[in-house]
C-alpha cells in the first residue's frame, strides 16, 4: 500500500488535494492475489512504481549516490559543491521526499495530459510520455495564495473570458463605488435588489484572465489562464498570483486543447481567438490537469535539478519519511483548509 498511494501521512502533504485512484485500478487483495498466483511477489510490487520517466530518473538517481561520502576534515570549510556527508544526506533526502510524492499521483497519468509544477513555474502538455509543448508559469505567493496540489479535468477553454471581480476587490477595494462615479467601457457594473454592486471584467486585452482561461472545476477556483501582465514571466522566482496559475502564451496552448479536445481546426480555433467575444469551447474529449510540487526533478533540458521549496512543504514529508510508519486511514484527502482564489491578480 506505501509502494501504491505513498508512505507519508495526509497531514504531512500540505495543501496536497490530488486523489490517487490507485485505491480502485489495485485494491490490496487483488494485488496480494496476483502476486500469489504468478509467484512473482517482487516483480508485482515494482510494477506498483509511477509509470513515467520522472519517477525512474529520480530512482536512478538515488541508486547512483555514493553509501558514504568522505569525511570533512575539521577546520576546512569544503568548496561548493564538494560532497559531504551533509550534503549526501540532504540530497538523498531530497530524492526520496520527491520520488514518494510521485506515489501521491495515479501511477497512469493518461495518453495525453498537462502537468504544472509549481516550484519549477513551468507547466507541461505530455502525449504518450513525450512532452509537446513546455510553458512558464506565475504561481502563487507563499501563504494563504499558495497553489493547492490538484487533479482535474480539463473541461472547456474558454477564449476571451470575463471575469467576476470578486467582492474582497468590489467592496473592499472601492472598485465598485469608483466605477459607478465614473464608468469603464472595459466593466459591466449591476447593483442587485440588496445594493450589492456586481461588477464583470468584459473580455479585451486588459482582461485580468488575458485572452484564454483552461476551465477545470474545483472546489478551490483554480485554473490555468493568461495574463495581461506578461512581463512576470521574465522573471526567475514566479510567485506572484492569488494562487492560479497564469501561463505564458496561453492562448497557444488553449487552441491546441481546444483541437485536442473538441476537434476544431487550427483555423477555428484561431477564429475564436481573433473574435475577441466570450467563446467557451466544450472539450468533448477531456484530460487530466495535474497541479503539483515537485522540489527535484528533470527540467525543460532534461537535467535533474533542485526546484526552490518556495512554500516549504519537503519538511513534513521528510519527517514523516524519518518517522516510524504511522497507521492510514481510509481518507482519501486531507482534512486542510479549502482557500478560494477568486482574484487571479
Amino acid at each position: 500500500e506505501d509502494l501504491r498511494d505513498g508512505r507519508t501521512p495526509l497531514d504531512a502533504r500540505v495543501q496536497w488535494f490530488a486523489v490517487d485512484t490507485d485505491v480502485e485500478a489495485n485494491p490490496t487483495a487483488t494485488v496480494l492475489a496476483r502476486a500469489l498466483a504468478s509467484h512473482d511477489i517482487a516483480g508485482t510490487l515494482l510494477a506498483l512504481n509511477p509509470d513515467n520517466g520522472e519517477f525512474a530518473a529520480l530512482k536512478a538517481a538515488l541508486a547512483a549516490l555514493p553509501a558514504e561520502a568522505p569525511p570533512v576534515p575539521k577546520g576546512i570549510t569544503p568548496l561548493p559543491g564538494t560532497l559531504t556527508p551533509a550534503s549526501l544526506k540532504r540530497q538523498r533526502e531530497l530524492i526520496r521526499v520527491n520520488l514518494e510524492r510521485w506515489r501521491w499521483l495515479p501511477r497512469d497519468l493518461g495518453l495525453i495530459y498537462l502537468i504544472a509544477n509549481v516550484p519549477e513555474f513551468q507547466v507541461r502538455l505530455v502525449s504518450n510520455h513525450a512532452i509537446i509543448r513546455s510553458y512558464r508559469t506565475v504561481v502563487g505567493k507563499p501563504g494563504r495564495t499558495a497553489t493547492p496540489q490538484l487533479a482535474e479535468r480539463v473541461q472547456a477553454v474558454v477564449f476571451n473570458p470575463t471575469w467576476t471581480v470578486p467582492q474582497s476587490i468590489v467592496q473592499g477595494e472601492g472598485l465598485g463605488a469608483k466605477l459607478l462615479a465614473h464608468p469603464d467601457k472595459g466593466y459591466k457594473v449591476t447593483t442587485s435588489a440588496d445594493g450589492t454592486v456586481n461588477i464583470v471584467q468584459l473580455p479585451g486585452p486588459k482582461n485580468s484572465l488575458g485572452m484564454m482561461k483552461i476551465d477545470m472545476p474545483n472546489p478551490h477556483a483554480i485554473y490555468l489562464h493568461d495574463t495581461p501582465s506578461r512581463s512576470l514571466f521574465n522573471a526567475k522566482v514566479r510567485a506572484f498570483s492569488h494562487g492560479c496559475i497564469r501561463t505564458e502564451k496561453a492562448v497557444e496552448l488553449g487552441m491546441i486543447m481546444a483541437m485536442l479536445g473538441a476537434g476544431l481546426t487550427p483555423q477555428e480555433a484561431e477564429a475564436k481567438t481573433l473574435a475577441k467575444k466570450y467563446a467557451r469551447v466544450t472539450m468533448t474529449k477531456t484530460f487530466p490537469v495535474y497541479i503539483t510540487y515537485f522540489t527535484y526533478g528533470r527540467d525543460t533540458t532534461g537535467q535533474l535539478t533542485p526546484f526552490g521549496d518556495i512554500y516549504g512543504r519537503d519538511k513534513p514529508v521528510a519527517t514523516s519519511l524519518a518517522k516510524p510508519r504511522e497507521l492510514h486511514t481510509t481518507a482519501r484527502v486531507g482534512q486542510q483548509e479549502v482557500i478560494v482564489a477568486d482574484d487571479p491578480l
